[in-house]
Formats: C-alpha cells, sequence, structure tokens
C-alpha cells in the first residue's frame, strides 16, 4: 500500500512542476562568488528576496516603471 502512495505522490508532483514550468522559466548566470555575494548582502539589506528585486530590476530594464 506504500508504494501505491507514492507513485501518486509522484505523479502528483511530476503534474505539479509539469504545469508548472507551462508559465515559469528559471535564468542562471555564473559570476564571481564575491560579486554575487555582496549582491546578496545588498538584497538583503533592502529587505527584499531575490526573486522580488530581479523582478524590479527586469521591469525598470523593460520599462514598465
Amino acid at each position: 500500500q506504500k508504494e501505491a502512495i507514492k507513485v501518486v505522490a509522484n505523479k502528483s508532483r511530476a503534474e505539479y512542476f509539469r504545469e508548472r514550468r507551462k508559465s515559469m522559466k528559471q535564468f542562471n548566470v555564473m559570476l564571481k562568488r564575491e560579486k554575487i555575494e555582496a549582491l546578496e548582502e545588498h538584497i538583503k539589506n533592502l529587505g527584499q528576496s531575490k526573486t522580488e528585486w530581479f523582478e524590479n530590476k527586469i521591469d525598470e530594464e523593460l520599462g514598465k516603471k
């Protein structure tokens, strides 16, 4: 019975991520550790999440703010 529960859970999880990928996309870059850590500290001091900060920067670049 535990196997059946795991299979359903895995299918639900897989379906969740399949649907999520239809509307979401990742953006990754490799930069020097020191630069990223300084940026993370700056964002933390602003009281924002990395996602919030990046969405604001995208809006600025695309002229939405």
